[in-house]
């Protein structure tokens, strides 16, 4: 398993992913983003994206965004992978504070991020937040970490090493009782009567 730039022909996927788990997508760009793939197959099984915010009247913000895991590559590190590699990103950008606006602040707490008030956000991300709530994540809140305070424990790090896909259950067929249908005493649309 390991982290790498997405590649534009990954644009398709990454919007269906991102759309099915109801993330951010705003100003999308696949350049922005990292995928995690497993090197036995080549199964992509998560990702995440930097958004860098220039305003006008302040120094450039970052932001972590749109980070989702594959249900099938869940509690494997994955997500832990995906965010120290945008960490990483975001260092090398020049950026010494991190912020994400999101629901899973239980999540990111492990990694040394911090629940902040909304009032000492940068005033952009104080707008991006109130859009974020009315958009998309009711429940978002927002989160900060210094580059030297983050750090992935040794946990994710083991299943990371491991992961493999968890197949899903199949879907169970539908049936004439799913839809309140008494199959024994049902008449169809072509029923003769014969």
């Amino acid at each position: 398993m390991y982290v790498r730039d997405a590649k534009n022909r990954e644009e398709v996927w990454l919007l269906d992913h991102i759309e099915e788990m109801g993330l951010d997508e705003t100003n999308f760009r696949s350049r922005d983003y990292v995928i995690a793939i497993d090197e036995h197959d080549d199964r992509k099984a998560g990702f995440g994206r930097i958004r860098i915010h220039k305003p006008d009247d302040g120094d450039p913000i970052c932001e972590l965004t749109s980070i989702g895991v594959l249900p099938e590559w869940r509690d494997q590190g994955v997500g832990a992978h995906v965010i120290e590699r945008l960490v990483e990103y975001a260092s090398d950008e020049g950026f010494d504070v991190v912020y994400s606006l999101t629901g899973a602040d239980r999540y990111l707490t492990q990694f040394g991020f911090e629940r902040i008030a909304v009032e000492t956000l940068p005033p952009r991300l104080q707008e991006r937040l109130e859009e974020k709530k009315a958009n998309i994540q009711p429940d978002a809140v927002p989160m900060r970490v210094e580059r030297a305070d983050f750090s992935v424990p040794p946990r994710f790090r083991e299943r990371f090493k491991n992961a493999s896909a968890h197949e899903a259950e199949p879907e169970p067929e539908d049936t004439a009782e799913d839809f309140g249908i008494d199959p024994d005493e049902a008449t169809y649309k072509y029923d003769t009567g014969r």
